[in-house]
């Protein structure tokens, strides 16, 4: 079992997080392990923290791996959004594998960034990239090339190294 695992603060949609995560990772080309939700602890009468009896039902805390990576997600409430300062990394096997996390994370309201970052449909920033990205923009040319992208095309970083 690992020893550090990323804890989310979501305001009301964990569950819905932790789900549709698991569905992202479950249909990816490359997948190297089951994702699942591991484990789920809901707000319930008798919990002493105040606000709980709006949430009643909901999930407090829930754990979750996506690709054997464990995770953490929490109902917390409003008031503390995902931002830039951190994102999650996903080392991607060929464009095949890089498209389609592109098109599941930006879809029902994700966006683009730039330099294959996007923000889903939650706030949660990704990083969208090949795994031998640091080797595709060793040129200022593959470089520049990546800052005039949003999602990662691997033939053009290729292309615009050879110059």
């Amino acid at each position: 079992m690992q020893k550090i695992s990323t804890f989310m603060w979501f305001d009301n949609q964990a569950e819905e997080a932790m789900n549709y995560y698991v569905d992202v990772f479950n249909g990816s080309p490359n997948k190297t392990a089951e994702s699942k939700v591991v484990f789920a602890k809901r707000y319930e009468k008798g919990l002493q923290a105040p606000g709980t009896d709006k949430m009643e039902g909901q999930v407090l805390v829930g754990v979750f791996e996506l690709d054997g990576q464990r995770f953490q997600a929490m109902n917390g409430g409003p008031g503390h959004e995902f931002n830039d300062a951190v994102s999650l990394y996903v080392e991607c096997q060929d464009q095949a594998e890089i498209d389609y996390f592109w098109d599941r994370l930006t879809a029902d309201g994700g966006q683009p960034i730039q330099c294959g970052w996007l923000k889903d449909k939650y706030g949660l920033r990704w990083q969208i990239d090949p795994k031998n990205m640091y080797e595709l923009v060793k040129t200022t040319e593959a470089f520049n090339a990546m800052l005039g992208m949003t999602k990662i095309i691997i033939s053009d970083l290729e292309s615009a190294g050879k110059n």
